[in-house]
């Protein structure tokens, strides 16, 4: 289950309010003592996290499917994003929702029920965390998290069901600008930069992959010499945008890759402001980056 983008917080009967982790989402799946943790496009992280891995394997339900966001968290108990391309700190898998247990599919009950269950199965220990709620006013939750400097806020409706796919059931409102865009090129390096100057970004919007604009900070050069090896697979002649890409010296690649990045707003022609990368994301796919509010 997904949420919607929304320009800015609310209060409404029934719903709650809850952090917004800047991770990667992970369905996490118990069986006995056997365990797989998932990413939205299928990817089997196990292997990668054993350490949570072993605390789920550790609940005491047979069976059990759960909702949440691996993380990891900076100096200030923040989570970030870019913590994972650094390889910095332990990993947490933060849990907002039980989806089956104990041979009860919960995904047609409220979420109230749900979150009941898992408050009853699942208790914060070790690598294991339960998502922090921040009450049912909208706009009080939003300042405290903007105050803090988190990513944002998440709003539910305590009586929805779970349901596949993006809902306006669940929503998401934004503390500061950071999205995936794809990348479809690249520019030639200057002065004492090695491999290439800068990424040139796009978003898809009515099936067509529309150029908004490039970001040439946030790389150290180990990410410069990785990206660039990617890219080196990638080569195409013609660009992958719909909209011309007026940089000199551009290079294109097949819009494959996904890269996530922070910014401070849109341009009157639909620019990014100020971008800065964070690193690359693999459990989405190019096609599914669509322009915020497209």
């Amino acid at each position: 289950m997904l949420a919607m983008l929304v320009d800015k917080p609310f209060s409404r009967p029934n719903w709650i309010f809850e952090q917004k982790y800047d991770g990667i989402r992970l369905l996490a799946y118990k069986e006995g003592r056997k365990v797989a943790l998932i990413s939205r496009n299928a990817i089997d992280r196990t292997a990668n996290y054993p350490q949570i891995a072993a605390a789920i394997a550790k609940l005491k339900p047979q069976a059990l499917a759960l909702d949440g966001e691996l993380v990891m968290f900076d100096q200030k108990n923040i989570s970030r994003f870019q913590l994972w391309q650094q390889g910095k700190g332990p990993a947490f898998y933060v849990i907002f929702d039980c989806l089956y247990a104990n041979g009860d599919d919960l995904r047609k009950k409220p979420l109230s029920a749900r979150r009941e269950v898992l408050l009853r199965f699942v208790k914060p220990a070790g690598p294991l965390l339960l998502s922090e709620s921040l009450g049912s006013d909208g706009l009080k939750a939003f300042q405290a998290a903007s105050k803090r400097g988190l990513e944002g806020v998440i709003g539910k409706d305590t009586t929805s069901t779970y349901v596949e796919g993006r809902s306006a059931n669940w929503v998401k409102v934004k503390a500061h600008q950071e999205d995936e865009f794809v990348i479809g090129g690249f520019t030639p390096p200057a002065g004492t930069r090695l491999h290439f100057g800068a990424l040139l970004l796009g978003a898809y919007s009515h099936g067509k992959l529309q150029y908004v604009g490039k970001v040439g900070t946030g790389f150290n050069d180990k990410a410069l010499a990785s990206l660039f090896g990617k890219f080196r697979q990638l080569v195409r002649k013609d660009s992958p945008f719909a909209t011309d890409v007026k940089e000199r010296g551009a290079m294109f690649i097949q819009p494959k890759l996904v890269a996530q990045v922070s910014y401070t707003e849109w341009t009157d022609d639909g620019k990014l402001r100020h971008p800065v990368f964070l690193g690359l994301r693999d459990d989405k796919t190019a096609r599914d980056v669509m322009r915020p509010g497209a």
